[in-house]
């Protein structure tokens, strides 16, 4: 069976990492950008790294210009926002694609093992889903991801435990975390 650990990234400056290399760790994949409504997200993912990487946990960041072009920047410039910005400390990778004929292989494996089941409920949610349509009607069958900062826990066996779509509360991604660690 594939798990993420059967998959090579690209760092921040282009150096090939293999995920096996996170074997045994608890992992958080996010795709990010730097002027989404949802950039805020760095403080709560920021504080989780701090207070569980020495417990076997990783968050591996993605930054994604796909999405109204909220990512425009290049990697360093995008790794230097979040360092002065919101004090991130925890890897970030090159910036790629995860919808369309581009989209990353891992990307493409984490959003079809775990499907996108919508946005939730409420004002937010609703208003998310008219602008995720309209953006996404440019990938068809190819939009994996529906808008900046999804994420997928991975448990310590490189399987995917849960997708949570940018409108979940950060407080139930935390207690999902700290269950799978």
């Amino acid at each position: 069976m594939k798990t993420v650990y059967d998959f090579t990234v690209k760092d921040r400056k282009g150096n090939e990492v293999k995920l096996d290399s996170y074997k045994d760790k608890v992992l958080l994949i996010v795709n990010t950008a730097t002027g989404c409504g949802f950039t805020p997200h760095y403080n709560p993912l920021e504080e989780m790294y701090k207070d569980f990487k020495d417990k076997g946990f990783e968050i591996l960041d993605f930054p994604c210009n796909q999405f109204a072009n909220q990512a425009p920047g290049s990697e360093e410039e995008i790794h230097n926002f979040c360092t002065l910005k919101f004090g991130t400390e925890f890897p970030q990778f090159a910036k790629i694609d995860v919808n369309g004929e581009n989209a990353d292989p891992l990307f493409v494996f984490l959003a079809t093992e775990k499907p996108f089941e919508g946005f939730g409920k409420g004002i937010k949610s609703a208003a998310l889903n008219k602008f995720a349509n309209l953006n996404n009607k440019t990938f068809g069958d190819k939009a994996y991801i529906k808008w900046n900062f999804t994420k997928f826990l991975i448990d310590r066996e490189g399987k995917i435990i849960a997708r949570f779509e940018p409108t979940v509360d950060m407080k139930e991604v935390r207690k999902a975390v700290e269950e799978a660690l």
